[in-house]
C-alpha cells in the first residue's frame, strides 16, 4: 500500500496571527506561522491549550512531545529549550555546551521546525539581536522576548 500518513494539523491563534502545529507519529514535528487546515488530535488540542497558557503567562514550559532532531540540531535544540523563560543565553554559550562552532549553532537555530515551543527566540548574538523566522522576523523576536520579562539587549 506504500501511502505515507498525513500529518495531523491544528490552527492556533497567537498574538502574531494564526500558526500551524503539525503532528506525525505522535510528536509535533513543525510550526508553521499561518493558518492551514487538516485534521486535529488530542496531542495537538493540548498544544494548543498549552500555547494559550503560554500566551496567558500561566505556562513557562511546554511539556509535550516534540521532534528534537539529530546530532547538532537535536544538542541544539535541547539546550534552547532549556533557557529559562525570561533569560536569553548567545550562539557562543550555546556552541560551548554542544561542542560546536557558535555559528553551526547559528544555523541550527535558524533551522528550528518548532519556533516558541523550541525557544530560539531566546538565543541572541553578543552584541546584535539575530534573526528569527517568523513574520517580522526580529521585531517578532523582540515581542517574545518582551512577553516573556527577558532583557532586552
Amino acid at each position: 500500500m506504500g501511502g505515507s500518513v498525513q500529518p495531523l494539523r491544528a490552527v492556533v491563534p497567537t498574538p502574531f496571527g494564526p500558526v500551524t502545529l503539525v503532528e506525525a507519529e505522535g510528536v509535533l514535528v513543525r510550526l508553521n506561522w499561518g493558518a492551514e487546515a487538516g485534521a486535529g488530535s488530542p496531542l495537538l488540542d493540548e498544544a494548543a491549550r498549552q500555547m494559550a497558557a503560554y500566551f496567558d503567562r500561566r505556562l513557562v514550559r511546554f511539556d509535550l512531545p516534540l521532534d528534537w532532531g539529530t546530532g547538532l540540531h537535536a544538542a541544539t535544540r535541547r539546550a534552547m529549550a532549556d533557557i529559562p523563560m525570561g533569560e536569553t543565553r548567545t550562539y557562543g554559550q550555546i556552541a560551548r555546551l554542544v561542542g560546536a562552532p557558535a555559528q553551526a549553532v547559528g544555523q541550527a537555530c535558524g533551522a528550528n521546525p518548532l519556533p516558541i515551543l523550541i525557544p530560539c527566540h531566546r538565543v541572541t548574538g553578543t552584541q546584535w539581536f539575530g534573526g528569527f523566522s517568523a513574520p517580522g522576523g526580529v521585531e517578532t523576536k523582540a515581542a517574545l522576548l518582551r512577553h516573556e520579562g527577558a532583557l532586552l539587549i
